[in-house]
């Protein structure tokens, strides 16, 4: 990914169903070539070649506000679905990277900033959970259909 993410479809018009996978983590190879800046941060070693940081409230709530100026301006239909209870496999109650506090600095930030020709719908499910992907599909088929 890069600095045009969550542009090309919005520009073409296309349909846009969106989930906020893994904004809880930014990713690196193995230990080693973590950044010494960082070294103070939350880490999930994921396996030898891929070492995760725990993204901090004040990153995911920059994250929100990028991610709002971007889709507000899409010219489809677009809808960003937020799994309140989290958004990555370890960002969950019980595991390494669950920080509730994160989660809401970003959909917080998302909703302040998103305009109005998006829709926001917050559901009560953790991205991994199949009401979740079951609400992402229901939602792609009605908005293409």
């Amino acid at each position: 990914a890069g600095p045009d993410r969550l542009e090309a479809a919005g520009q073409t018009g296309l349909p846009q169903v969106i989930a906020p996978g893994a904004l809880d983590m930014v990713n690196f190879g193995p230990p080693d070539t973590v950044p010494e800046k960082f070294s103070k941060r939350l880490f999930y070693q994921h396996n030898p070649t891929v070492t995760l940081m725990r993204t901090t409230a004040e990153e995911t709530a920059e994250l929100g506000r990028v991610m709002a100026r971007k889709l507000s301006e899409a010219q489809g239909p677009t809808t960003v679905i937020i799994p309140t209870q989290g958004v990555s496999a370890i960002d969950k109650t019980g595991q390494p990277f669950d920080s509730p506090e994160a989660r809401e600095a970003w959909r917080e930030n998302l909703k302040a900033h998103i305009g109005d020709n998006v829709t926001v719908i917050e559901m009560d499910a953790h991205i991994n959970d199949d009401a979740f992907a079951t609400k992402l599909a229901e939602t792609l088929l009605e908005s293409i259909q």
